[in-house]
């Protein structure tokens, strides 16, 4: 396996949510495949349509952990794309690997289809919390590829937005178990 290295996340959002599909994340030894993404620009839907101390990261760094949290209770795994320009990417799902076992213990579920197939799903799973905010990949959040064949890259609209709907910035491996949506 070869670790994507931090030029990778220069790119384009869109080009990035796309290519990171069949990558595989590690953290802590466990190690899932990304089977779904979302992009995020300048656009309403995305923290970076207005400048916070929450969005800050997004202007100022690519290939950083971007952790936040929603409602109140689910952290959501982004990573910080665009040397020039600002966006991130959510990784809505992941393929569990391996320790299966754990992963089913910290989200009280013995249905592995429903382990990571969602964003605060998988940081659940895989313990991703705001601690793992603003540092760079490969610190702590490891991406390797293993040059997996993706068969078929479906796009939709992103999921849970009430902005910017029009947009087919969702990404995610077509026919994959583990897809949070269909």
């Amino acid at each position: 396996m070869k670790p994507i290295p931090k030029s990778f996340f220069a790119q384009d959002t869109l080009i990035i949510a796309e290519e990171l599909l069949g990558k595989i994340i590690e953290i802590n030894g466990i190690k899932a495949r990304i089977v779904e993404t979302e992009a995020y620009k300048t656009d309403p839907a995305s923290h970076a349509f207005k400048k916070t101390e929450r969005s800050q990261i997004m202007f100022d760094t690519y290939g950083h952990v971007y952790v936040y949290l929603i409602y109140g209770m689910y952290n959501c795994l982004n990573f910080t794309t665009e040397k020039d320009d600002v966006g991130a990417v959510l990784i809505r799902a992941v393929e569990p690997l391996n320790n299966i076992l754990e992963l089913q213990k910290r989200r009280n579920t013995q249905k592995v289809t429903n382990l990571c197939s969602g964003p605060g799903k998988l940081c659940q799973a895989l313990s991703i919390t705001k601690e793992h905010n603003n540092h760079p990949v490969g610190k702590h959040i490891k991406i390797y590829d293993d040059n997996y064949n993706i068969t078929q890259i479906a796009k939709s609209p992103r999921i849970g937005i009430t902005a910017a709907t029009d947009l087919k910035w969702r990404f995610y491996i077509k026919d994959n178990e583990f897809v949070s949506k269909r």
